[in-house]
């Protein structure tokens, strides 16, 4: 009877233990289904007016029209000079602005691991031991002792002490774990915005990247422009120093007036000094390559190449639409909209209650020997429900702040679309005009290469003079000097046309992470 009475008693636990871990897991399933709702509105990319065309692209796409061309990740390499590919690889490793900005997106990472802890329950450990005591008109004494200072459990924890005076030893080894279910949805918001914040962070890195490469390649034509109008300069000079030379001693025979003489030194001044201006914007070019390598001027030099030939590559046709996937400023400026949204939701989280979780277990005694037994536990475990009755208006002023931020946000991201349509506009009418400019100017040149060469045969027959064959070579170094400006003026345009279409980068298909197609920075890599 007595072994019945002993199964059915143990039985009887087993079947209270079920029922209660049934229960636990019902309340965690219910936990599990209100954290899955999330207060606040749900994102939708804001709506902004796209065209169907750019204003100024219709001759562009018209004369482009191939869709199997591609605006390539490495777009640099289409101006097939090794000099630049070189250099703007070196630029995208050590540039400190790319650092800086790969380092904000570590930090926008960071965030979002962060905010994702929160889903989860917080477990700690600790382990002590104490020593503490009561004096002789402490209530305490009154309280856990008896007339004969024993426990009502007949023994004293207290060790006696002078003038009635007990001391007590506590060693304790403790695990304490806490959850707050994510019942509206806070943490889920809070962890939205995190992750568009990140994806707003890695299109500013790639925002940086295509700036730099954009500004190396810019700075490296205007470098090579300058080494060809310095080749063009210098020898416009000594012609013209030859031209007053002749007029001096064309004004000693009394051939020539003083006047000729001053207009051929005032020529050859202005050659002089536009030579100076050449070699200035040359050095600060220069300066300003090293900078972008992440170097000191004093530790970089490119030799020159007066020589070099100016090649515009073609580039494919964009419509407006795809603009908004491809220009990082405007990803950047919808990612951050998002991220304003979703704090719309963690605002109004705060209305409502919060629920935590605890629980903590372990073992007490008055000494760490023999600690670990069943005698020496302790443990306790529980809800606790939290609600704000009156915290004057800082909820609602929140909620209000919320809302302002998104509407500002929904803002800057329609002014970035409409500046984005512009900077395409500009360069797309830059190229247009300045293409034309460069042909004129090449015609130009070429009429005056075949002034110089009738100039030279009608010398050699002793038609015309040496200085009227002088004044056709100065015209011709002009005309060579234009058209090599205007070359290099459509070369640096298609750089910019290329940074303001958004470069090799482009946000992922679905359109809601940004994801760079160019190489990974050296201190870090995207998902």
């Amino acid at each position: 009877m007595a072994s019945m009475a002993l199964d059915e008693m143990v039985a009887g636990r087993r079947r209270g233990a079920v029922r209660r871990a049934a229960a636990w897991a019902a309340v965690a399933a219910a936990f599990a289904g209100l954290a899955g709702c999330a207060v606040g509105p749900d994102y939708r990319r804001p709506a902004v007016a796209v065209p169907d065309h750019f204003k100024e692209g219709v001759v562009w796409q018209r004369a482009r029209p191939g869709t199997d061309l591609a605006l390539h990740d490495d777009w640099w390499r289409s101006y097939r000079d090794p000099v630049l590919d070189g250099l703007v690889a070196r630029a995208l490793k050590a540039n400190q602005s790319i650092a800086a900005a790969a380092a904000s997106y570590r930090v926008a990472q960071a965030t979002v691991r962060a905010s994702a802890a929160a889903y989860y329950p917080t477990i700690g450990a600790s382990a002590g031991q104490v020593r503490g005591g009561f004096g002789p008109g402490s209530p305490l004494i009154g309280i856990l002792s008896g007339p004969s200072g024993a426990t009502a459990g007949g023994s004293n924890p207290f060790g006696g002490g002078g003038g009635g005076a007990a001391f007590y030893n506590l060693a304790s080894v403790m695990l304490t774990a806490s959850w707050e279910p994510d019942l509206w949805g806070a943490v889920r918001r809070t962890v939205e915005a995190a992750r568009d914040s990140a994806q707003a962070s890695d299109a500013q890195l790639a925002g940086v990247r295509l700036s730099i490469a954009a500004s190396v390649a810019s700075d490296y034509f205007a470098l090579r422009q300058a080494d060809a109008d310095i080749a063009v300069l210098q020898g416009e000079r000594d012609t013209d120093a030859r031209i007053v030379r002749m007029t001096q001693a064309a004004v000693r025979v009394g051939a020539s007036s003083q006047d000729t003489l001053r207009a051929a030194q005032d020529t050859l001044d202005a050659a002089v000094a536009a030579l100076q201006s050449a070699q200035l914007a040359r050095e600060q070019d220069e300066h300003a390559i090293a900078v972008l390598l992440g170097q000191a001027p004093a530790a970089f030099a490119l030799a020159p190449d007066p020589g070099y030939v100016f090649a515009v590559p073609a580039i494919p046709p964009v419509l407006p639409g795809p603009l908004l996937e491809r220009r990082y400023d405007v990803v950047s400026a919808e990612r951050t909209a998002a991220a304003a949204n979703a704090r719309i939701g963690v605002a109004k989280a705060a209305y409502f209650p919060n629920l935590t979780l605890t629980a903590d277990g372990g073992f007490e005694s008055g000494s760490f020997a023999h600690i670990l037994s069943i005698a020496n536990r302790v443990w306790t475990i529980g809800p606790s429900l939290a609600v704000t009755l009156f915290n004057g208006g800082a909820r609602d002023a929140a909620m209000d702040s919320a809302r302002a931020s998104y509407d500002q946000a929904v803002a800057g991201y329609r002014n970035a679309v409409v500046t984005a349509f512009q900077s395409v506009e500009d360069s797309l009418s830059s190229m247009h005009h300045l293409g034309a400019q460069a042909a004129a100017q090449a015609r130009i040149l070429r009429r005056n290469e075949r002034l110089y060469a009738s100039a030279r045969a009608q010398r050699r027959v002793g038609a015309t003079s040496e200085q009227d064959l002088l004044s056709a070579r100065v015209t011709l170094l002009q005309a060579r000097q234009n058209r090599i400006d205007a070359r290099a003026a459509w070369c640096e345009s298609s750089v910019t046309l290329i940074k303001n279409l958004g470069g090799g980068w482009q946000a992922d298909a679905a359109g809601a992470s940004p994801t760079p197609v160019v190489a990974a920075t050296q201190s870090g890599s995207h998902p």
